[in-house]
């Protein structure tokens, strides 16, 4: 299997195709569409303040499509993604940045269903030190109960001393099959 053009414009999925040897690597195609796109690109004239004051924590799964689901714009927030979108010390590192240099005050937390996370297990890292040698200097933060690894994050976020803006964080679990967010109740 190989990368190719899916019908949407611009996205890319997992499909039988001949023709991508042809054309290059997937960054081959990557910079191709930033061409194209710079081509027609103007100065929206806006900074990196986010207009909406929100940071926006979410899962990295190709499936979530933010700023749709949300109804947001270029511009509107921060989005800080990771693998299960789970509250690290870098993820605290970007909301500090966020909160006290670029004025966000909002911090939403979306998890979602069907995550990879909830498959691994720390045994993850210990099998990537057996095939490195090095044993990573990064917990693996997977969990079984997405619920419950929402309501960690959102204590993270409103317990560190690092953050500012600590009274409006709110997590959500987006349905990878629906679409719709539901939030969960941080007690």
């Amino acid at each position: 299997m190989s990368t190719s053009a899916s019908p949407r414009e611009g996205h890319l999925t997992e499909e039988p195709s001949t023709d991508i040897q042809a054309a290059g690597t997937v960054t081959d195609r990557l910079v191709d569409a930033n061409r194209r796109y710079a081509a027609g690109f103007t100065d929206p004239g806006m900074d990196a303040r986010p207009v909406l004051h929100v940071a926006v924590v979410a899962c990295m799964d190709a499936r979530l499509d933010l700023h749709a689901a949300l109804g947001l714009d270029l511009g509107d927030c921060h989005t800080i993604r990771n693998a299960g979108g789970v509250v690290t010390d870098d993820v605290i590192r970007s909301l500090a940045i966020s909160q006290r240099a670029l004025g966000t005050r909002t911090v939403v937390l979306i998890h979602h269903t069907g995550c990879g996370m909830e498959r691994l297990t720390e045994e993850f890292r210990h099998d990537l030190e057996m095939e490195v040698g090095q044993r990573p200097p990064w917990a693996v933060e997977s969990f079984r109960d997405v619920d419950q690894d929402v309501r960690q994050s959102m204590a993270r976020v409103r317990t560190s001393p690092f953050l500012p803006h600590r009274e409006d964080v709110r997590g959500f679990v987006f349905d990878v099959r629906t679409g719709a967010l539901r939030e969960i109740d941080p007690a």
